[in-house]
């Protein structure tokens, strides 16, 4: 695989070409954008740098942004040998081609900014919760509120009464 944080090759509007999103076998989102690379197939698979540290040194891995997910532009006709393909569980049809298109761009833009760039939980109100990081690792609560992209007043309850912590929404998990 290459280095690239995204590959994607576009195709003339003209060209009868279509997105269309292919729900990965676990961990293969990557053989797939091989295979379609290999086959001059058009593909997107939207990357994030993530280090990490093995025996003192740090290794940088590019990660999906959408785990099991990667975004092709074919002829409708070729939906079917993608579907064969080893690395596909399903494939998702796009009803609003402008919009996924607009999207993708728009994420392209973020990731070669260099700005650092996450998958970010869907966390919202009156989600329950597990806290995974500092000191109340493991604690399970339900959100309160939400404060801006960041910050979630997650409720507790011991009791039968509750008592509200403000943590950021990066150290929650849903349950």
């Amino acid at each position: 695989m290459a280095d690239n944080i995204s590959i994607s090759k576009a195709a003339p509007e003209d060209s009868g070409r279509r997105w269309y999103v292919a729900h990965t076998k676990p961990r293969c989102e990557k053989k797939l954008l091989d295979h379609c690379l290999r086959d001059r197939i058009a593909a997107t698979l939207p990357c994030y740098p993530s280090a990490h540290k093995y025996r003192g040194k740090t290794v940088v891995f590019q990660k999906p942004l959408f785990p099991g997910y990667v975004f092709l532009q074919i002829e409708p006709r070729l939906s079917s040998v993608i579907r064969q393909s080893d690395y596909v569980a399903n494939l998702l049809t796009v009803h609003d081609q402008a919009t996924l298109e607009q999207q993708l761009a728009e994420i392209q833009l973020a990731l070669e900014s260099g700005l650092e760039v996450h998958l970010a939980p869907t966390i919202g109100e009156g989600m329950r919760v597990r806290i995974k990081a500092g000191p109340l690792r493991g604690v399970e609560g339900w959100v309160e509120k939400r404060h801006g992209v960041d910050t979630v007043l997650l409720r507790l309850d011991f009791i039968s009464q509750a008592a509200a912590v403000r943590l950021g929404a990066d150290v929650l998990e849903p349950v």
